[in-house]
């Protein structure tokens, strides 16, 4: 097993877990400024109300993407279990 097959898994890692997380991550962080910039307007600092306005979004944005995130990952999986007998050479 090389540098270059190791470097490559864990940069395919790496890229799967971005990928897969920044969905829910992008949502969170645009649902976070809204609510923060609608508290700084109203004068409203309630620190719990951006809590469900963005746990709202993360279940909407799993609803929606849940099947392509869990299709990329399980053909990750695929790909990592096929490449198990290339490894112990």
């Amino acid at each position: 097993m090389s540098t270059g097959f190791v470097t490559s898994l864990l940069r395919d890692g790496v890229f799967q877990v971005i990928s897969v997380s920044a969905p829910m991550l992008l949502t969170a962080l645009a649902i976070g400024l809204i609510v923060a910039i609608l508290q700084a307007t109203t004068s409203i600092q309630e620190q719990t109300l951006t809590f469900l306005p963005k746990l709202v979004a993360i279940l909407l944005v799993l609803a929606f993407l849940g099947g392509w995130m869990f299709t990329r990952l399980g053909e990750y999986t695929i790909r990592l279990f096929s490449m198990i007998p290339e490894m112990t050479r």
